[in-house]
């Protein structure tokens, strides 16, 4: 989990706001939150709405502006704006203007409010299962920069930039995100060979966050390709199924089994 995420979820309670609660903010376009970033992820759509408002394809734009690694806790593959000199601004700024102001990713799109989710427990994926949007948890950390002569709500703040509020990609992206994790590290603890774990974050990663025709609907192709690829995933979750926990009763067996077959090699010696 990056830190920002970390950061939410253990002051989520402090934190915490609701859709039609008010929160005081003003963007004053002084672009500080355009620079000392190193947390600006982009999911796949995010990924999507950027090269296609650079007319690029989307490898090109991790390529010429992203930095990609294995995230430390989910082991999954994650993409990040790669930030640009001393002042670690964001690469997609110029002339202290967001080259993709209209197709920015989400998290700038959303700033200064936030957004939490738990699918723990999400043991298979399928997506045409209905959500509980009300799972969704809304967050408002203060921000530095800006002030607070204008009061919003986080619904209308969404309405204005477009952002659903009934998310339909953010809740099944964070479904895949929990199931393909559990798999990657389960995967990574038990393949043989670190290149073969190597070939499945490739094949994650290029499946997910790369394969798209930017002329056609996002959210089709993101379906499609989840659909394509879960089939393996599913048969490592299967190859590498977690040990049931022991229980008292076996650990009370597996004593006496020790016990015997120490008296044999005791009785065996005496004879």
């Amino acid at each position: 989990m990056d830190k920002r995420l970390e950061y939410y979820y253990d002051n989520l309670k402090k934190l915490k706001i609701g859709l039609d609660e008010p929160f005081k903010f003003n963007c004053t376009m002084c672009g500080k939150c355009c620079i000392n970033r190193e947390d600006i992820l982009l999911n796949p759509k995010d990924l999507f709405n950027i090269a296609k408002a650079l007319e690029l394809q989307p490898i090109d734009v991790v390529e010429k502006y992203c930095d990609t690694y294995i995230g430390e806790s989910s082991r999954f593959p994650i993409v990040r704006l790669k930030p640009q000199g001393n002042l670690r601004r964001c690469p997609l700024l110029k002339d202290k203007k967001c080259m993709v102001h209209s197709s920015k990713p989400t998290v700038c799109a959303m700033f200064p409010i936030g957004r939490v989710i738990s699918v723990e427990g999400a043991s298979k994926i399928d997506l045409s299962s209905p959500w509980d949007y009300s799972k969704i948890q809304y967050i408002f950390d203060p921000p530095h920069c800006g002030d607070d002569s204008v009061t919003h709500t986080v619904r209308e703040w969404f309405t204005s930039f477009g952002i659903d509020i009934e998310d339909e990609f953010y809740i099944k992206w964070n479904m895949v995100l929990g199931n393909f994790s559990k798999i990657c590290r389960k995967a990574e603890k038990n393949f043989k060979m670190p290149k073969t774990t190597e070939y499945l974050w490739n094949a994650l990663f290029a499946s997910l966050y790369c394969s798209y025709n930017t002329q056609n609907d996002f959210m089709e192709q993101f379906e499609n390709n989840v659909n394509q690829i879960n089939p393996l995933m599913e048969r490592i979750d299967l190859q590498y199924e977690d040990e049931k926990p022991k229980t008292a009763y076996h650990k009370k067996v597996k004593k006496k089994k020790w016990k015997k077959q120490k008296n044999k090699s005791k009785n065996s010696r005496r004879k």
